[in-house]
């Protein structure tokens, strides 16, 4: 009788107690989904890949990684958005879907009623990438260059509208250069055209960078995070070369919807923060040239709304259009 006085008690409990103290206490009950709103391949669906792996690895439950690509992204979090509330779906959002394209187009979610983030993950400067045969070994030759040729230098950039496109922009107004902007649709074509010298600049994700810069044939002479990255040790940022403050980084985390239960998203971003912190995530994010980049939810909320606050900016001084 004893033992089925305890068990009755402790449903009881269960029943007495806060529903969000249930839900995590029986969390994850099936399967996790975590959405990567891009095609697979791309520095967005290794992260959040690798995400799917650690997070099922830690709960003992199968996560399964489910690529939505389309419309810069935004397509996954309007999927991701009407999910039930439960954790048991995620998604990956990142600069473009959440804090650019809610000022550049129509989307279907606003992301402080619709989402419940977790916590920042990954971060990966811009990096200022030239053609080998531009006469300039640093940002200050770059924009004597460019001052001294107004409207001789192009640049490419991932599409109107993009982070690399946006980001160029906001340096052009801090070092008021005037240079010539050529979309292309994608960073493979532009980092393409760019090593082959049909454009002579380019400022987009360290990521998109690595493997032609390793090559030799793009040199970067600056980054736009705050403090050089870790993975570009010897390359001065932007802020140190003479624009103190300049910040232009690509960044992703991990959200779910806004109803989600925060005992939930406390031992979701308990989670994600341990396995970030480990020697094998240094590892496999350094490799892909980029940085470890974990946050409180609280604190990922805030980052969110003042990279929207930064680049509705950008998008109303540049007159940035979708293509």
């Amino acid at each position: 009788m004893s033992t089925r006085i305890r068990v009755v008690a402790r449903v009881v409990a269960l029943l007495l107690a806060a529903p969000g103290q249930v839900a995590a206490q029986t969390y994850p009950s099936k399967p996790l989904r975590i959405i990567i709103p891009f095609p697979p391949g791309g520095a967005t669906d290794i992260g959040g890949r690798y995400i799917a792996q650690k997070l099922g690895e830690a709960f003992g439950q199968q996560t399964v990684p489910d690529n939505r690509p389309g419309a810069n992204g935004t397509i996954g979090l309007e999927l991701a958005a009407k999910a039930p509330p439960d954790g048991h779906t995620l998604v990956i959002g990142q600069t473009g879907n959440l804090a650019i394209s809610v000022s550049l187009t129509k989307v279907n979610y606003d992301p402080a009623r619709d989402f419940a983030p977790i916590s920042l993950v990954i971060a990966s400067p811009h990096a200022l990438a030239v053609h080998p045969s531009l006469p300039a070994r640093s940002l200050k030759e770059v924009i004597s260059l460019a001052r001294s040729r107004p409207g001789q230098l192009n640049y490419a950039s991932t599409g109107s509208g993009s982070a690399g496109h946006l980001g160029m922009e906001l340096l052009k107004k801090t070092t008021r250069m005037d240079i010539v902007h050529v979309p292309y649709k994608g960073a493979a074509p532009g980092l393409a055209d760019l090593a082959a010298g049909h454009v002579v600049l380019m400022f987009t994700s360290a990521l998109s960078t690595a493997q032609i810069q390793r090559a030799g044939r793009v040199r970067v002479l600056a980054v736009g995070s705050l403090q050089r990255s870790p993975s570009l040790p010897d390359v001065p940022t932007i802020a140190e070369s003479g624009f103190p403050g300049f910040e232009v980084i690509s960044w992703w985390g991990v959200l779910g919807q806004a109803a989600m239960p925060k005992d939930i998203v406390a031992r979701l971003n308990g989670e994600i923060v341990k396995m970030m912190a480990s020697p094998d995530a240094r590892d496999r994010i350094g490799a892909l040239g980029a940085d470890i980049m974990t946050s409180t939810p609280e604190r990922f909320a805030a980052y969110i709304k003042s990279e929207q606050a930064k680049w509705g900016q950008v998008i109303k001084d540049s007159g940035a259009r979708v293509d």
